[in-house]
């Protein structure tokens, strides 16, 4: 009986057609209304990217499968999708990255106007300024060409800094975008 039962089972298992993964660079997908979506760029164990015409569409590799692509029966690699519906997703994935990438710029832009405020406020004749290294360069002695070279007395010696050199901390301490031996250093000519 057992036997019986495994040869049925062994029967059933060979007349079930296995699909088959699009692994070929080169390969055209297409989707479930039997169109071409695109041709196969790039694959990976999990992966396969198809170049829709409009975008590089990464699609998961168990989402396509060796079917009937037409009416007729020809065979091709098939997703379960049409090149709009794929292309549409890609739109939107596009537009969202594109939305959170100019959120993060206007945030950067936001806290960089935030620091150059801060710094306008706190940059005066008197205030000391510290280096990237985190060691004491000296207090300023002039803001001289319309604010943007601010000359520093450190070790009995006067440095001009470019304004663009200097930033605040959240601590708001004045910062030099140097550490104290580079500055010294160019201070010196070397």
């Amino acid at each position: 009986m057992k036997l019986a039962k495994l040869a049925i089972l062994a029967t059933a298992m060979a007349a079930t057609p296995i699909a088959a993964s699009a692994q070929d660079v080169g390969d055209t997908i297409y989707g479930n209304d039997g169109n071409p979506i695109g041709t196969v760029t790039v694959t990976d164990d999990a992966t396969v990217t198809v170049d829709t015409g409009t975008y590089e569409a990464p699609l998961p590799r168990n989402a396509i499968a060796e079917r009937a692509i037409n009416d007729a029966g020809d065979m091709g690699f098939r997703v379960e999708a049409t090149k709009q519906q794929i292309d549409g997703m890609m739109q939107q994935q596009v537009a969202q990255q594109q939305a959170e990438e100019q959120a993060r710029e206007a945030e950067l832009a936001r806290a960089e106007a935030e620091a150059m405020e801060k710094l306008d406020e706190l940059l005066v004749v008197g205030a000391p300024i510290v280096t990237a290294d985190e060691q004491p360069l000296g207090m300023v002695e002039t803001i001289e060409n319309d604010g943007e070279i601010i000359v520093v007395k450190a070790e009995e010696e006067l440095i001009s800094l470019p304004r663009d050199l200097m930033w605040v901390d959240e601590e708001g301490t004045i910062m030099a975008r140097a550490n104290y031996s580079d500055i010294m250093a160019a201070a010196q000519g070397g």
